[in-house]
């Protein structure tokens, strides 16, 4: 599917339509003048009334009659509402709201969600409130009303989960679905949580910006609620990322251990390790979101310490209205525009210029004759060919050994579906000259990877299609790793590539030489490439 994000919309359209039905159905209906309900606030804030009133019952395992809902609604109504409703009314009311509003009259009424996966349009059917017949005192019979899971999903969703509770309870969905082995309900689940902080994150960022703007517009509570929601949120989050992220490595080298041959893995076995990849990929970016909201929660402290302590430094500052102070007595007396330049002279005035600056005068000093007969030892004379050719000449053994280290890991990755450098350090030492023509360049192409994390091939090769090139002397790494994909995989199978970094891995290579020959070590953190193919998508 083209957009990811489209996927499960028929069960959003389903909690659009719990709230798009129930306020059709109140608009829609005509009898609501007779109970002196006229407007729409009224009638909305009545029959939600009602719904809490039948939750609170369900919830208590009690009964929730007609009669019990005409006591409660006489009860708020002699209180608040002040209608001229007696108990018979205010029960036929409570018999209004519940069998005609929220049952439709026993019709049952959908909602048509559109399913991007299958093209079509797909009917979720919408139910508030369910009845039972319950006996009271004895032989007495009556229908008690309840909510359905729809009704709960409704009336729970109208009261606003602060963001860190409401992450920590998509967390606890998401560990459920992990022990249970719920793979491709546990990649919805993470995906949800990672926009969750997403959210978060660009809550943090407007708060910068309203702070920028007027830190007096943004109050103290407002400052309080993030910073709590963000200790909250960096306390634990990144240690239970990370041990999540551990168990998900541990299950999928579980299930590729299991079967030698990853190509004969079953339908079945094959989407568990295509989720358990998306997974791990997104607990990577949460970790990576988390670390910047860190970073984020420190600015916004500093920011708004720096911005309240130049309100205060402005506040001192004496101020007048150039109306009440100039232009009126200039008005009453226009002799006065003879001093205007006594007056406004000094607002153009500009900080006097230096003429002494110590440091230039505790530099040793040369004599100009001196200075004069060294530049003139400068040979200014080039030759501007043979400069251009030694350039290219630089250029292009630099481009080669980038070449060379794309090329090894590449097709280390292509050839095995993923690859880790810690994999990497028992090889032989010819195979590290490839891995390591330089170590500066070895460097550079494992940063720039690192930085674009997830690599879609054909959006690359778009990207450089539709891209004017430009002559240059710096050389663009992701060119060079098109071409390199190009020719190690010219049918193009590769789709994606997941690159990431295991911070708690090193990878130890021994005896590399530099450029100047000298044998050294080189540490790192251990980076991990992974290849999707298109049958895989």
């Amino acid at each position: 599917m083209k957009y990811e994000f489209l996927k499960a919309f028929p069960k959003r359209m389903k909690n659009v339509g719990l709230y798009a039905n129930l306020v059709r159905s109140i608009i829609q209906k005509t009898s609501w003048n007779k109970y002196e309900l006229n407007n729409d606030e009224e009638q909305i804030n009545m029959v939600f009334s009602v719904l809490l009133f039948v939750m609170e019952k369900s919830l208590k395992d009690d009964h929730c009659t007609l009669d019990d809902i005409g006591v409660f609604i006489d009860d708020i109504n002699s209180e608040f509402y002040k209608k001229p409703l007696n108990f018979d009314q205010a029960k036929e009311l409570g018999d209004y709201i519940i069998n005609t509003v929220l049952s439709n009259d026993g019709k049952l009424m959908t909602f048509n969600g559109f399913d991007y996966e299958a093209g079509e349009y797909r009917e979720e059917s919408v139910r508030y409130v369910m009845n039972r017949v319950v006996y009271i005192s004895g032989d007495v019979r009556r229908t008690s009303y309840s909510l359905t899971d729809d009704g709960y999903n409704l009336v729970l969703s109208t009261l606003e989960v602060e963001s860190n509770l409401r992450i920590t309870i998509q967390e606890l969905i998401f560990k459920l679905h992990l022990e249970k082995q719920s793979y491709d309900r546990a990649a919805q689940d993470i995906k949800e949580l990672f926009n969750q902080i997403r959210i978060h994150l660009k809550k943090i960022d407007n708060a910068m910006v309203s702070i920028r703007r007027n830190a007096l517009n943004f109050s103290v509570a407002q400052y309080e609620e993030i910073v709590h929601e963000n200790m909250d949120m960096i306390s634990d989050t990144k240690i239970k990322f990370e041990n999540y992220r551990d168990l998900v490595e541990q299950r999928r080298k579980e299930l590729e251990d299991t079967h030698f041959n990853i190509k004969k893995l079953s339908a079945e076995d094959s989407q568990k390790l295509s989720d358990l990849k998306v997974i791990s990929e997104y607990l990577s970016r949460t970790i990576d979101e988390h670390q910047k909201i860190l970073l984020s929660h420190f600015d916004l402290k500093d920011l708004y310490t720096k911005e309240l302590e130049s309100l205060s430094v402005v506040s001192m500052v004496k101020r007048f209205s150039l109306r009440n102070e100039i232009y009126e007595p200039i008005m009453d007396n226009p002799r006065l525009l003879e001093k205007m330049g006594e007056v406004l002279s000094p607002l153009y005035c500009k900080d006097a210029e230096s003429i002494y600056d110590p440091r230039i005068a505790l530099l040793p000093q040369r004599t100009a004759r001196k200075r004069k007969e060294e530049d003139s030892d400068i040979d200014t004379e080039l030759d501007e060919e043979q400069w251009r050719m030694e350039t290219e000449r630089i250029k292009q053994e630099k481009l080669q050994k980038y070449e060379t280290c794309f090329s090894y890991i590449l097709g280390y990755a292509l050839k095995r579906q993923e690859v880790q450098l810690k994999d990497l350090t028992s090889l032989p030492p010819e195979d590290h000259k490839k891995l390591m023509p330089t170590v500066d360049c070895f460097k550079e192409v494992m940063v720039e990877l690192i930085k674009w994390l997830h690599i879609d091939v054909d959006k690359m090769k778009e990207e450089r299609k539709n891209s004017i090139e430009e002559s240059s002397e710096q050389i663009e790494l992701s060119t060079v790793f098109l071409d390199v994909m190009e020719k190690l995989d010219p049918e193009g199978e590769v789709k994606h590539l997941i690159v990431f970094k295991q911070d708690d891995q090193k990878a130890r290579f021994e005896n590399i030489e530099d450029e100047d020959g000298k044998k050294k070590t080189v540490s790192c953190s251990n980076v991990k490439i992974i290849c999707l193919r298109r049958e895989e998508f």
